[in-house]
């Protein structure tokens, strides 16, 4: 269900013909990695955490880690992720398939600037074997995002 809502959602930016489906797992970067032929940190992972009573995603390149100091600066609060059985209720998506397209409605969405230095990106599409490839532009298009940070490492 998810990774059709995410499907659906990316058709109206002409984007779902990109989508990927894998035979393989993609719910981890290494695994995504292997299955899209890529290297790892061209991964774009889906981080989902908690500020307050919101919920948020951060889409991080694939070998980011989050800084917890330039994450407090950034958000006022400490780095809280989601507990695993909170995510796909509180996102949309379960985790291994998270991704900043077709979210529930009141998530914001944060891009970091780890993934600058690519042309190209792999989020996954609402599903544990799945990717699309896109360019920034493209992923700033799609994610309605909020803003471009910088939190990790």
């Amino acid at each position: 269900m998810a990774f059709e809502k995410a499907k659906e959602y990316l058709k109206q930016f002409g984007l779902d013909s990109h989508v990927m489906v894998f035979d393989v797992s993609s719910a981890t970067v290494e695994l995504a990695a292997q299955a899209v032929g890529c290297e790892p940190e061209r991964i774009a992972k889906t981080l989902s955490f908690q500020v307050g009573e919101e919920s948020i995603l951060i889409v991080a390149a694939g070998d980011a880690r989050i800084d917890n100091g330039k994450y407090k600066a950034q958000f006022h609060t400490k780095a809280k992720m989601l507990a695993f059985e909170e995510v796909e209720e509180r996102i949309g998506h379960a985790v291994g398939g998270v991704c900043p397209f077709g979210v529930n409605e009141d998530v914001k969405i944060y891009l970091d600037a780890s993934m600058k230095r690519f042309e190209t990106v792999y989020p996954a599409c609402g599903s544990g074997n799945s990717a699309v490839e896109l360019t920034l532009e493209e992923l700033e298009r799609c994610s309605g995002y909020e803003a471009w940070i910088d939190v990790c490492k």
